[in-house]
């Protein structure tokens, strides 16, 4: 089988062209990738405000609040009339105050045509990456399963200051492999050709991080 083509001569042997390609790498220079980074576990206090700029560029919106204001904000960010959903694991104290409340899990589980009607959805985190402005679910019980942070349009998420770590090797010291991770950074947003930016295509169009002193 014909596999490339090289200044008009085909080349047919997978072995002819690995040996080309060592020839053209011999006496290259060793590339030395710096892995300086922190890897350590945070030990001080969690660069909180970097983590609320960093948000913020994301488009995103953050609201910085005392513990017992959490409930108040998160009725006042879903709206008046909105229908709420929220895992089964989530602090009741968190959506007291919602009127059209909905929860997710045993013993109904929403299907996606409910969902769909649904107007915000209101989680937990698992935690926060200052660095990046990241926010990582791990399908924990206060953050419900991955379909509900993906079609209602709007998701306010509940940040606790002591979630955060500044850098993404400290978060993945933390977070475990057999759990379903995913990492947010802002509203679902892609671009097209000429990149103009859609936001809501994959996701929540609006992004609100309740950050809790």
């Amino acid at each position: 089988m014909v596999v490339a083509h090289e200044g008009g001569r085909q080349v047919s042997s997978r072995e002819e062209m690995l040996a080309r390609i060592a020839a053209a790498n011999t006496g290259a220079e060793t590339v030395v990738v710096p892995r300086d980074y922190d890897r350590a576990p945070l030990t001080g206090a969690p660069d909180v405000d970097g983590f609320a700029e960093a948000v913020e560029d994301y488009r995103a919106r953050v609201h910085r609040v005392d513990a017992d204001a959490v409930a108040a904000t998160v009725a006042e960010l879903a709206g008046p009339g909105a229908r709420v959903v929220v895992p089964a694991g989530l602090a009741p104290a968190w959506w007291a105050d919602l009127a059209d409340l909905v929860i997710d899990g045993d013993p109904h589980t929403l299907t996606a045509l409910e969902l769909d009607e649904i107007d915000c959805v209101v989680t937990g985190a698992r935690l926060g990456i200052a660095r990046t402005g990241t926010i990582v679910l791990d399908a924990g019980p206060d953050q419900g399963r991955r379909a509900i942070t993906l079609v209602p349009d709007h998701h306010v998420c509940i940040v606790r200051a002591d979630q955060i770590v500044d850098t993404v090797p400290q978060a993945f010291a933390i977070l475990t492999a057999d759990r379903p991770l995913t990492f947010v950074s802002g509203p679902s947003a892609t671009s097209d050709i000429e990149l103009d930016r859609v936001e809501g295509v994959h996701g929540p169009r609006t992004l609100d991080v309740v950050l809790v002193r």
